[in-house]
């Protein structure tokens, strides 16, 4: 068996990773000139890290990334609303990493170049159309470089996981449209900063309108830490406004950025100088897809943000991605025909990953933040009295148990 993956992002690295273990022929077709550390900070939750784990990732993860201990969820003005352990340190036999997302990327890239060899992954090579038959299906990949010729390969299955403008997806499904937006515009930094709290530690500060979060990305060095955060806040009516078409990773001034980080409190923390310090800003929707009836098409199926781009909350992004490659490897190392195989990965995951690109859009876990501030919004001298622990509880765990990563350790009822 021979597979081509569109994209070498998270979910088509890890799936190429997948695949080779298991001894399936497998070659990679990206559409950018190189594979570089692109990109601020992302979370990856056990029940991904676990998979990475065997794939023999953990050490260099290590090497770069920041084992996350704490995550605690605050109301605008920084008063503690949910705090609870995470990783190791919430009883998982795995962490969860806190991590840029170019340096997770690098990681995988490099494994596959070790594993796979030189060949395993082709830069500069867009995904322009397929054709199938009864004995497989030919992928044309065209120069996005140099415009040139393009190059017409053949293989038994094709896995477009290139992403949430997946051009695989288009073809399935041409008349879809832009991807949903809610209004909210998201900005996102990295600076290098003081060691905050224990250099483990996450806060998420405000709603699902208006948010802050902020955590580490890389270990500490002489006392300092490259620190990522995001501001989330809802700029427009998405009745009447659809996501501005240039915005998916352009950069932000600093004038701009600035009036809305300061809406926020993170205790330790100077936002203003955090936000001031960083070079660069750049600016993302916060923006999904409707969950699809199916992914699989013949030998022809989707993977990570091209089957379920969901919003930025919960950490499960590129969580979701990996499981994704895990269940498609195993579905196609046992199946008999690979047709089955991707039948049986849809079956699987389809309707786990649309209840998660549901629940991301109220809110996922930080939902229990819009809560409170909903019936509080100036603050509150008791969270007790505006929330009940138990509610509170239900909201973080219930998330926990829809997405896979259940065990949850409270640190103490806040007060």
């Amino acid at each position: 068996m021979k597979v081509l993956i569109a994209g070498a992002g998270i979910g088509g690295l890890t799936t190429a990773l997948m695949l080779h273990a298991r001894g399936i022929k497998v070659k990679i077709y990206e559409t950018a000139r190189e594979v570089r550390e692109v990109g601020v900070g992302i979370n990856v939750l056990p029940h991904a890290i676990r998979e990475l784990a065997q794939l023999g990732l953990l050490d260099a993860l290590d090497d770069v990334a920041v084992r996350t201990r704490k995550l605690t969820y605050l109301n605008k003005q920084g008063q503690e609303v949910w705090s609870e352990l995470r990783g190791m340190h919430a009883g998982h036999d795995v962490p969860q990493f806190s991590i840029h997302r170019g340096r997770l990327q690098k990681v995988m890239y490099d494994a596959v170049i070790d594993r796979l060899g030189k060949k395993a992954v082709k830069t500069g090579r867009r995904l322009a159309g397929f054709v199938q038959d009864e004995a497989g299906v030919t992928a044309h990949f065209a120069d996005s470089v140099t415009g040139g010729p393009g190059k017409s390969v053949r293989g038994d299955v094709l896995i477009c996981a290139d992403g949430i403008h997946s051009a695989g997806r288009k073809v399935f499904y041409p008349n879809e449209g832009a991807p949903s937006w809610q209004g909210v515009a998201m900005w996102r930094g990295a600076t290098m900063m003081p060691v905050w709290e224990d250099g483990e530690s996450m806060a998420i500060g405000g709603g699902l309108g208006g948010k802050f979060v902020l955590y580490p990305i890389a270990p500490a060095k002489n006392g300092k830490q490259l620190m990522n955060w995001v501001v989330n806040v809802r700029i427009k009516d998405p009745a009447i406004s659809s996501p501005p078409p240039d915005n998916w990773s352009r950069k932000a001034p600093l004038s701009l950025v600035l009036p809305h980080a300061l809406r926020f409190h993170v205790p330790g923390m100077d936002i203003g100088k955090l936000v001031r310090k960083t070079t660069e800003i750049f600016e993302y929707p916060m923006a999904d897809r409707d969950p699809l009836p199916r992914w699989t098409f013949g030998r022809v199926t989707l993977l990570g943000d091209a089957a379920h781009p969901m919003y930025p909350v919960g950490s499960n992004g590129a969580s979701q991605a990996i499981l994704d490659a895990r269940c498609l490897a195993d579905a196609l190392a046992r199946a008999e025909h690979p047709r089955a195989a991707l039948y049986q990965y849809e079956k699987e995951r389809l309707p786990k990953t649309a209840e998660v690109v549901r629940t991301n859009r109220i809110g996922g876990p930080e939902r229990v933040i819009d809560e409170v501030e909903k019936i509080a919004p100036a603050g509150f001298e008791s969270i007790d009295d505006v929330l009940s622990y138990e509610d509170r509880r239900a909201i973080v765990g219930g998330y926990a148990n829809m997405a896979g990563f259940s065990r949850v350790t409270v640190i103490r009822r806040a007060s």
